[in-house]
């Protein structure tokens, strides 16, 4: 990754990701429930075809991407903080990040999360399943949006 890239946020889009990073860290810190759908996906069976071997991989591996995970989101959080921080000194520049290396892994992996997530919550299992009219889905498409305009940034 690059040393830096510039991320243009408007202002409003930057304090309603906040809340949804914000929801993110309590599912990602919440103990496991196995009748959670959104945080089975976030987690899928390592061996599909045996039961015991996927338990004892999710058991061995369970805090450690729960906790990267939240790191993840936290880091995306004081970033967007800072931000926030900026556009009260300086309106006319508040829609612009500046994220470095870890940031940039952090806020691609928190993205990709949010969209595992939400992406459970409406019902979207493959692409041929888009739930047009569902308001949650517009959320699912912006971030998929935002996660794109990211990518582009990197390889520009």
């Amino acid at each position: 990754m690059t040393a830096s890239v510039a991320f243009a946020l408007p202002p409003a889009e930057a304090d309603y990701l906040q809340e949804l990073v914000d929801q993110y860290l309590e599912l990602v810190t919440a103990p496991d429930d196995p009748r959670d759908p959104a945080a089975k996906r976030l987690s899928p069976d390592a061996y599909p075809d045996d039961a015991d071997a996927a338990a004892e991989f999710r058991a061995l591996t369970r805090d450690d991407v729960a906790a990267t995970r939240a790191s993840d989101a936290r880091l995306v959080l004081a970033t967007l903080t800072r931000a926030a921080q900026g556009r009260s000194v300086d309106p006319a520049s508040g829609d612009g990040l500046t994220l470095g290396p870890q940031e940039q892994t952090a806020w691609l992996r928190t993205l990709a999360g949010l969209r595992l997530v939400l992406a459970e919550r409406i019902g979207i299992s493959d692409e041929s399943i888009m739930p047009v009219g569902d308001p949650r889905f517009d959320v699912y498409e912006w971030l998929g949006y935002r996660q794109e305009m990211l990518l582009q940034a990197l390889d520009g």
